[in-house]
């Protein structure tokens, strides 16, 4: 069952990441990574890492995805009409890059290796998820506030940044 649920998220994440590159609307390119991101969190969930994936899914697709879309739609990106000359340089490139991986796995022998047992898990009471978020909570409180203030101030001065620059020339003066 491990390695079906393996499978899948590796089948995910590889197709994902190309579906990032080769997409040509940089919000769909985002989304798409937003995916990638959940399955990944998935690899960690299989090597009984929660804390990891939880973080995972906290940081990379909360905080730097939305980092991103804010950059997207800040800049406007316009989606590209046509093909570029090196689009397919790099689709030659890419498959060469993909037989050179195919021959050097079909000849290193990893078929003929047997993989270690697996060491039983142990039986511990609390986990370090639990003690993270112990320690977290009461001894690491106030620096925790602290920084996710921090953080809020940051966001509303990021927010009022952008809404300067969506104001027309009429609205600008109007507020004064």
């Amino acid at each position: 069952m491990t390695t079906v649920l393996f499978s899948y998220f590796a089948g995910v994440i590889v197709l994902m990441a190309v579906l990032v590159v080769a997409s040509r609307k940089p919000v769909n390119s985002a989304l798409s990574l937003l995916v990638m991101f959940f399955h990944v969190a998935g690899l960690f969930v299989l090597l009984n890492a929660e804390f990891i994936a939880a973080v995972q899914i906290i940081v990379y697709a909360g905080a730097i995805l939305v980092l991103y879309l804010f950059v997207v739609m800040l800049l406007n990106l316009r989606a590209e009409e046509s093909y570029h000359k090196q689009y397919l340089v790099g689709l030659v490139v890419g498959l060469a890059i993909l037989i050179e991986a195919v021959l050097i796995l079909s000849r290193s022998g990893f078929a003929d290796r047997a993989l270690p047992a697996a060491a039983p898990a142990p039986d511990v009471l609390s986990g370090n998820t639990e003690g993270i978020g112990r320690a977290l909570y009461t001894t690491y409180l106030f620096p925790f506030e602290v920084a996710s203030l921090i953080l809020l101030v940051a966001m509303i001065g990021a927010i009022i940044l952008a809404k300067k620059g969506m104001f027309g020339k009429e609205e600008k003066r109007s507020l004064r």
